[in-house]
């Protein structure tokens, strides 16, 4: 016999594979886990409707004549269907003529665009310093920040009118990009802060170890990970800052300046009248803020769910 002994090689047992379902069993499993009850589909499109009538009720409204709109409702249109051809355009054309709506509409971009990319990019920055970064009363700081959240933002509009007018910038555009800077920063250090506090920290320990500063980090790793906060933060201080009225009124004023929330407030008259001419104009203001949501809602869920619960 020889002095190496025969091995008998053991039976290797495969995993079963599963049968193959095809494209109808895929399609029965995805509608029977995304099935949800009748009754939360029946409430989904009442609160659908609820939200869908008055924007309809508003836009019928915006194509009826003065008369029209003051003596009946905007549903008598289809108990009523020769109101149809008394529907015109007049509104639309009266509104640009006498609020100079196409001026007021690139004055609220002026406004809304900085105020709402200066306050992300600033409390970008003192996130990742909050998450990321060691320094003392961090912790303290950052409750204050947060603590601001609670004050009326009403109560610092007396003396922020007395340094602008000190300053001399009443009217200006800077004067309500600042407004608009220091009231929303608060709510975004706090929200940004939550979502980079669920990011992977390994990621930030292997930019030290290839010798990346902070800055690089901040910029070339966490900033684009950081997208759907970012995104989520963008379109509550856009619409926040596109129909706020009062800093409008208060840092800007009617005039050259005036975005589109005071030329509405001047296309009514003394007595209300005219408040048809209100419908168009409202209805015009809203394409932006539509547009704008839009395009960033897919981010708009990501960015606020991700930060609540870590871990």
């Amino acid at each position: 016999m020889s002095g190496t002994q025969a091995v008998t090689p053991t039976p290797v047992q495969l995993p079963k594979e599963t049968p193959y379902a095809g494209k109808a069993g895929r399609r029965r499993g995805v509608a029977e886990v995304g099935k949800s009850p009748l009754w939360v589909r029946i409430v989904l499109a009442l609160i659908c409707i609820a939200w869908v009538v008055p924007t309809f009720g508003l836009a019928i409204t915006s194509f009826r004549g003065q008369e029209d709109a003051t003596t009946s409702g905007w549903w008598t249109i289809f108990t009523t269907p020769a109101n149809f051809t008394r529907l015109t355009f007049e509104n639309y054309s009266e509104v640009f003529t006498r609020a100079n709506m196409g001026e007021a509409f690139v004055n609220s971009l002026a406004i809304t665009i900085p105020a709402t990319i200066i306050p992300i990019l600033i409390a970008a920055f003192a996130a990742y310093a909050f998450t990321f970064m060691q320094f003392p009363g961090r912790d303290l700081l950052l409750i204050v920040i947060v603590g601001l959240l609670v004050v009326p933002t009403q109560v610092a509009l007396v003396p922020l009118l007395k340094i602008y007018g000190t300053l001399g910038m009443n009217g200006t555009f800077p004067a309500v990009w600042l407004a608009h800077v220091g009231f929303g920063m608060p709510l975004a250090v706090y929200i940004i802060r939550n979502y980079m506090a669920t990011l992977p920290r390994e990621v930030i320990e292997s930019a030290k170890i290839d010798g990346a500063s902070h800055f690089q980090t901040f910029w070339k790793l966490i900033l684009p990970m950081s997208t759907p906060v970012l995104a989520s933060f963008a379109i509550f201080q856009f619409l926040w800052v596109w129909n706020d009225l009062l800093n409008a009124l208060v840092f800007v004023g009617p005039g050259n300046n005036q975005p589109l929330t005071i030329a509405l407030v001047q296309l009514l008259g003394q007595q209300g009248q005219g408040w048809q001419l209100l419908t168009a104009g409202g209805l015009f203001t809203m394409i932006v803020p539509i547009l704008v949501f839009l395009s960033l809602q897919r981010y708009f869920v990501r960015g606020m769910t991700a930060g609540a619960v870590k871990g």
